[in-house]
């Protein structure tokens, strides 16, 4: 774990006595791949952090929240979308020499802590799996790729596919033959 990493917070200043407090803001700049395919935080955008940081008697109990941008494509008509969002980040760093499992909990590394792995767990589970421009975002025009909210009455005056086209041909020398 490298201290100087903006998500390493460093709580030799909190006492290991349970109970015993300190809150905690700022902004760090985000790590790469913290999203899906389709919308994410950028690499490098500043993430703003609210945290209060709390002794127990097992470790440290971060507690707050996380705000940020986040940016991406819309599912159906595929036009760029900003969007903010606020992740809400509770985890238990257990100390070292702790009886915890390590599947239970995070663990400390000394006195630092990595916010990284639940801020990631966080923002990627709170992602939609498709993100939309609006609610009800009609999308694009199957056949020719229109953007729908741009043109309402869009329609096309044949409806058949003319890859088909030849094959409608053999259906009329077929029923003539009859």
């Amino acid at each position: 774990m490298d201290p100087r990493s903006p998500l390493v917070i460093d709580t030799h200043e909190l006492s290991r006595r349970a109970g015993s407090q300190r809150e905690v803001s700022f902004t760090a700049a985000a790590p790469a791949d913290l999203g899906i395919d389709v919308i994410g935080v950028p690499e490098g955008d500043q993430i703003q952090f609210d945290l209060r940081l709390e002794s127990v008697v097992e470790g440290v109990l971060v507690t707050g929240s996380a705000t940020g941008r986040l940016v991406g494509e819309c599912a159906r008509c595929l036009v760029d979308i900003e969007d903010e969002f606020l992740a809400d980040v509770q985890e238990l760093y257990v100390y070292p020499e702790s009886e915890a499992e390590p599947d239970e909990a995070s663990r400390m590394e000394g006195d630092l802590i990595d916010l990284e792995p639940a801020l990631r767990d966080q923002v990627v589970l709170a992602l939609p799996f498709q993100p939309l421009c609006t609610d009800d975002c009609p999308g694009l025009c199957p056949e020719c790729g229109v953007r729908l909210v741009e043109e309402p009455g869009h329609k096309h005056e044949d409806g058949s596919d003319p890859r088909w086209a030849a094959l409608g041909g053999l259906l009329q020398n077929d029923q003539q033959d009859n």
